[in-house]
């Protein structure tokens, strides 16, 4: 979360995400990313929930989703009430989104450069989607496009986690756990300051989520049961596999 990159080491980066984007959908990309299991169904669930609550989304918002994929979370969250727009870097992505949730205007296009109005959304969200982009210059496009009291809500891997240090620490495992060469986590101080920066208010970025992918069906609830516990505990928390990021403009 440096100074911005420039242009053209910046065009290069897209490039490689746009690449590595098309070479997921070319097979599973919700096993790829951990949601195709029953425990990742599970997580997905959850966190369609948290941002539907934490979010606020009801009748009559203008909802913006940053980095939708293949639209996992669009159909969570989508409300025939709810005007929502779903944008991603990748055209292959994109195409399945389309399929899989019509009626909700998906956009291709760079999330550091937001094709929309100032003070367009009374919500910008997104899952793991922070990671692959310049956070500062991403959040200020997210400042700009919401309205006055507006809110933001995000996952993203939380890098004090054993494993998500290792999937993006650790350069020749980025491959294996299907990463891309740049996406690279940060943790829960780093994004606050950033946060505080941009001017965002009443900023928390909280940890959550021990219910790993591939735990086994019959286990699942019980396992759910119990990482919700460990949330609870000082210190332990900390070790989460995620952070639910909010914040109001």
């Amino acid at each position: 979360m440096t100074g911005a990159p420039e242009p053209d080491a910046r065009a290069a980066r897209l490039r490689r995400e746009r690449e590595h984007h098309a070479g997921l959908a070319r097979g599973d990309p919700e096993l790829t990313w951990g949601w195709g299991s029953p425990a990742g169904r599970e997580r997905a669930d959850r966190r369609g929930r948290l941002f539907t609550a934490v979010g606020g989304i009801e009748a009559g918002r203008t909802v913006l989703e940053l980095g939708c994929g293949t639209g996992e979370f669009t159909r969570r969250v989508t409300r025939p009430d709810v005007r929502l727009v779903g944008l991603d870097l990748s055209a292959a992505l994109l195409r399945r989104a389309r399929a899989r949730v019509p009626g909700v205007a998906f956009l291709q296009s760079d999330a550091e450069a937001l094709p929309f109005r100032d003070a367009a959304f009374d919500l910008v969200y997104g899952c793991s989607v922070l990671h692959h982009l310049d956070v500062r210059a991403a959040l200020e496009e997210v400042r700009r496009v919401l309205r006055p009291g507006g809110r933001l809500v995000f996952s993203e891997p939380n890098l004090l986690n054993p494993q998500v240090f290792v999937m993006f620490r650790v350069t020749p495992l980025k491959p294996w756990f299907g990463n891309s060469p740049d996406e690279m986590a940060f943790t829960r101080g780093a994004i606050l300051r950033v946060l505080a920066g941009l001017g965002f208010r009443r900023a928390t970025a909280e940890y959550f989520d021990f219910l790993h992918p591939s735990t086994p069906r019959r286990l699942v609830p019980v396992v759910a049961r119990l990482a919700e516990r460990l949330e609870r505990l000082p210190g332990v928390r900390a070790l989460a596999g995620s952070m639910l990021i909010h914040a109001e403009r």
